[in-house]
């Protein structure tokens, strides 16, 4: 079920121009939000037509809209603009705010107008600069332009992403970081201090003796559930008592999610985990992504990455933390997104789910996931930073037909892979990046707008410092 952001809307009049138009023109707003199913508070019944006219209803609007608890606010101009209010109100809530007003008709026989709403945006637009609000601006268009549902759309999305910092994120960290896994280093004073992101280590050694605790008392149930899968997938070389563990490790994880409140889990992998269960744990990780945001090897920009996406698309659909890999071997803007895990739900229809052995470790043991995944359009993005700079990469593409391989994995086609490469070599990126399927890069870049100290990097736009 889509989670979309509380939308405040803050229609905004003068006690100059048309009152009468600027209530139809609320009007026609409120009917259009309706239409697009966007959860939203007015003032209805709060001020006077619902609408903001002067400078001392700022305080009443503010104290309304928070105990409503809006997560964005909406400011259309619906007849000029009352500029002190707009400034007031939006750095009182701190909120991502939108701006717009209806493009004005042509004047009346007798040369009056009904309303400049133009001329009132570059007033409020000013006053935000003035007061250091970030805002976005939907170009002066009719209501029925596409580019008004376009931009709500677009503006909703980032609102969301950007709530996820406001709010706080709080991720679990399953064992320490792999000890040569430099890449996965991160600052967590920094991200604590600067996005409110909070990192809860979990001890492994706990975590797997909770986990073979539980595929002891858990056995019966886990035997029925291993028997169904065993219909559906090919399994090889992975009994009973290994499965067991694996889907003991699946729903300790669940366990601890909940019981922490957790928004993210980053997960350790290898080889503590492997070792204890006797079995790669790669579709417990896989059923956990389906539910929240999740990274193999203790990436914890990985998490938030992935974090992101979930938000830009409101949680409709899991999202997959692969790995830009090798370049298509005859299409040079065609690059493999691959990893292991993928929620199952993100495979190809035509594909069998395989579990076997590990392709690259030399490794008696099973557990490793096995489909291609689906076609579609498909978002990357990844939130890395060092030395106190934090960026986020957001690119799009297609899914493209390319050799067969193993583990989970893509073709992606975009406009121009070397502009990609070099942005991402030149950092401060890794391999790693969250994917999703759908176009959401230009509502991930406006979400830096809200997002004090977060910069975006479009891929294919930007070559790189």
């Amino acid at each position: 079920m889509e989670k979309k952001p509380l939308l405040g809307l803050c229609p905004i009049g003068k006690f100059v121009f048309s009152n009468e138009d600027a209530v139809r023109q609320k009007g026609i707003i409120q009917t259009l939000l309706k239409k697009w199913n966007v959860r939203y508070v007015d003032l209805d019944g709060v001020l006077e037509d619902g609408l903001v006219k002067d400078q001392n209803c700022v305080d009443r609007v503010v104290e309304y809209f928070r105990q409503a608890g809006v997560e964005c606010l909406f400011m259309p101009h619906c007849n000029f603009g009352t500029e002190s209010a707009v400034g007031m109100i939006a750095k009182k809530l701190e909120v991502p705010t939108l701006l717009w007003g209806p493009r004005d008709e042509a004047p009346l026989p007798d040369g009056t107008r009904l309303r400049d709403t133009l001329c009132g945006l570059l007033a409020s637009s000013k006053v935000l600069h003035k007061l250091g609000v970030a805002f976005t601006y939907i170009e002066n268009c009719w209501p029925d332009d596409p580019a008004l549902e376009r931009g709500v759309d677009t503006f909703l999305r980032a609102a969301n992403v950007a709530g996820a910092f406001r709010r706080g994120i709080r991720i679990g960290l399953i064992g320490q970081r792999i000890d040569f896994f430099w890449s996965t280093i991160v600052n967590e004073s920094e991200l604590l201090h600067r996005f409110n992101v909070e990192v809860l280590p979990i001890d492994m050694v706990e975590f797997i003796n909770a986990a073979r605790r539980r595929a002891c008392q858990m056995r019966t149930t886990y035997e029925r559930e291993i028997k169904e899968l065993r219909k559906c997938y090919l399994i090889e070389g992975l009994d009973d008592d290994a499965f067991a563990n694996v889907l003991a490790v699946r729903d300790q994880i669940f366990t601890l999610a909940e019981q922490h409140k957790l928004d993210g889990i980053a997960f350790q992998t290898f080889m503590s985990v492997i070792e204890a269960m006797g079995a790669y744990c790669i579709y417990a990780e896989s059923q956990v992504a389906e539910h929240y945001p999740f990274a193999l090897e203790s990436d914890i920009h990985g998490v938030i990455s992935d974090l992101l996406l979930r938000r830009v698309n409101f949680d409709a659909e899991p999202v997959y933390l692969a790995e830009f890999t090798v370049r298509h071997p005859h299409n040079d803007n065609g690059i493999l997104l691959w990893h292991a895990g993928a929620p199952v739900s993100m495979r190809h229809p035509d594909e069998r789910v395989r579990i076997g052995k590990h392709w690259i470790l030399p490794s008696p043991l099973s557990g490793m996931l096995h489909f291609r995944m689906k076609d579609g359009p498909i978002t990357v993005a990844r939130f890395d930073g060092d030395n106190g700079i934090y960026q986020l990469a957001v690119g799009e593409g297609k899914t493209i037909e390319g050799p067969r391989t193993l583990n989970n994995y893509v073709w992606m086609e975009v406009n121009n892979w070397p502009l990609w490469e070099r942005a991402l070599i030149r950092g401060p990126f890794i391999h790693h990046c969250a994917m999703a399927y759908g176009h959401f890069a230009d509502a991930l870049v406006e979400a830096c707008r809200f997002v004090p100290g977060l910069q975006a990097v479009k891929l294919g736009e930007h070559p790189g410092p």
